[in-house]
C-alpha cells in the first residue's frame, strides 16, 4: 500500500508545472558561496534546509521526509533534532533527495530533463565505480585496483558536487 502511494506521488510529480528557480547547471553561477558551503559541509546544509522546509517546526519531522521505508519508525517524535542530525550524517544522499522531494511536492516543482540526466549520471557513475571495484578485487591486478580507486574518487566528487547543487536549488525557493 505504501509503495503504491509512493508510485502515485512519482507519477503526480511528472505533472507539476512549477520549475526550480535555479536548475542544477546554473547553481554555481546563482550562488557560488553557498554552493561551496554545501560542498564542504553537506550534512550541515542538509540539516538547515530540512529544518527550513519544515518551517522550523520539528514536530513535523519524519525520517527521510516520509519517502523511505524507515520513515516514522526511528522514534523521530521523541527527539527530532537528534534524528535529523543522524539522518544527515548517516544517510546524507537520502536526506538531500528527501528534502528535494518534500519541496517538490509542497510547491508542485518539476525536475527538468537536464536535471534528471545529471542526477542519473551521478547514480550510474556510482554504480560503475562499484562494479569496477568488484572486478578489480576479483582479478587482483594492481593497475586495475588503482584505476578502480581513481574512478571511485571521481564518482564521489560528482556525487558531492551534485548534492551541493541540489542544495543550492533548495535554498533558492
Amino acid at each position: 500500500m505504501a509503495s503504491q502511494m509512493h508510485l502515485d506521488k512519482m507519477q503526480l510529480r511528472q505533472n507539476y508545472r512549477n520549475l526550480w528557480h535555479t536548475d542544477l547547471m546554473s547553481t554555481m553561477k546563482a550562488d557560488f558561496p553557498y554552493c561551496c558551503f554545501a560542498f564542504l559541509c553537506g550534512p550541515c546544509v542538509s540539516y538547515l534546509l530540512r529544518k527550513r522546509a519544515l518551517y522550523n517546526d520539528m514536530s513535523r519531522y519524519v525520517c527521510c521526509a516520509g519517502y523511505m521505508p524507515c520513515s516514522g519508525r526511528c522514534g523521530e517524535s521523541r527527539c527530532p533534532e537528534f534524528c535529523l542530525a543522524t539522518e544527515v550524517f548517516l544517510c546524507f544522499g537520502n536526506s538531500v533527495a528527501s528534502t528535494r522531494f518534500l519541496l517538490q511536492d509542497e510547491f508542485n516543482i518539476q525536475t527538468t530533463q537536464c536535471d534528471n540526466c545529471i542526477i542519473g549520471f551521478m547514480f550510474c557513475l556510482q554504480q560503475i565505480a562499484c562494479i569496477f571495484s568488484i572486478v578489480a578485487m576479483i582479478v587482483g591486478s594492481g593497475e586495475l585496483q588503482e584505476a578502480s580507486q581513481l574512478l571511485s574518487c571521481l564518482a564521489d566528487m560528482v556525487y558531492c558536487t551534485v548534492c551541493a547543487c541540489m542544495q543550492v536549488c533548495e535554498i533558492n525557493i
